[in-house]
């Protein structure tokens, strides 16, 4: 009886490792441009 639930626990866990696993998909999230303000004009030498 206990070879038989051994060979079944060996055939299953064969079985399982012989999926076809999906391969892991890496979607990179956008980075968010940093928002900053325009220079504002300060005249010909920015005083």
């Amino acid at each position: 009886m206990s070879k038989k639930i051994i060979l079944g626990l060996v055939l299953v866990s064969a079985f399982a490792a012989c999926q076809r696993q999906e391969p892991d998909v890496y979607v990179p999230t956008p980075t968010p441009a940093p928002v900053t303000q325009e220079p504002v004009f300060q005249g010909k030498y920015g005083s």
